[in-house]
């Protein structure tokens, strides 16, 4: 059944789907009056839905029973350094069907891809599209909220609470398990990883200051993306376990 994005106002009285979401049923799978979707809010909620009438702006709908999916935990931030290309795009993807809380894209000094103040939204808004289409696709209820573009050092004050780890190649780091079976499962945790060619000395020095854990994902080197993956997936195993 296909799934649509329906926004949290938009569940209180008349349910209504409008711009992109309602463009993409109506125009591209020719959704008709009689025909039942899915739609979810991104805060956890979704419901089977009847539509009602089609138009070229909008489809009305009749919700059916609402489920509400808890927000998984622990909440699982990742910090990521922008690398080039188009990899920010498959990292928001598959970081989203991991299960996310939410996605903060860094400028570290070895960052390839260099953000402008008046591009940092555009940016976000692509990246929040990506996150989207992976929630729709992915039966993922919850939607991740994809921060602007921001500096590594203008961010690190501000990271938030929680368990802090750093990916890291750092002399003196833990394997990532080890640093993940120290801790007391946490409500929030924060996955910082590093850019092609990692974080400077200054940069990784000013991380440990900041309370982040180093460490190691094994003996092989990783892609930035690959990081991710790996670091999200060893939360996300470590702490649901039984």
């Amino acid at each position: 059944m296909a799934r649509f994005f329906l926004a949290p106002e938009c569940w209180g009285g008349a349910a209504v789907l409008t711009g992109d979401e309602a463009k993409h049923a109506a125009q591209v799978l020719r959704a008709r009056r009689g025909d039942r979707i899915t739609v979810f809010d991104g805060a956890g909620r979704s419901a089977t839905a009847e539509i009602l009438d089609v138009s070229k702006s909008e489809i009305r709908l009749s919700l059916g029973e609402v489920v509400q999916r808890p927000p998984l935990r622990p909440r699982i931030h990742l910090a990521q350094a922008v690398p080039k290309g188009k990899t920010m795009d498959l990292i928001v993807q598959k970081a989203v069907e991991l299960g996310v809380a939410s996605i903060q894209p860094l400028i570290t000094k070895r960052t390839v891809v260099q953000v402008e103040a008046d591009d940092a939204d555009r940016k976000s808004s692509k990246w929040q599209r990506v996150a989207l289409e992976a929630c729709k696709q992915c039966g993922q209820d919850l939607l991740p909220l994809v921060e602007p573009p921001r500096s590594f050092s203008e961010w690190l004050p501000q990271c938030g609470s929680g368990l802090r780890v750093i990916a890291s190649l750092f002399d003196g780091a833990r394997p990532l398990r080890e640093v993940l079976r120290s801790a007391e499962s946490p409500e929030d945790v924060t996955l910082l990883v590093g850019p092609e060619g990692d974080f400077t000395p200054e940069e990784g020095e000013a991380a440990l200051g900041g309370g982040f854990h180093p460490a190691s994902l094994g003996e092989i080197v990783l892609r930035a993306e690959t990081a991710a993956f790996f670091g999200i997936s060893a939360l996300r195993y470590e702490f649901s376990r039984s």
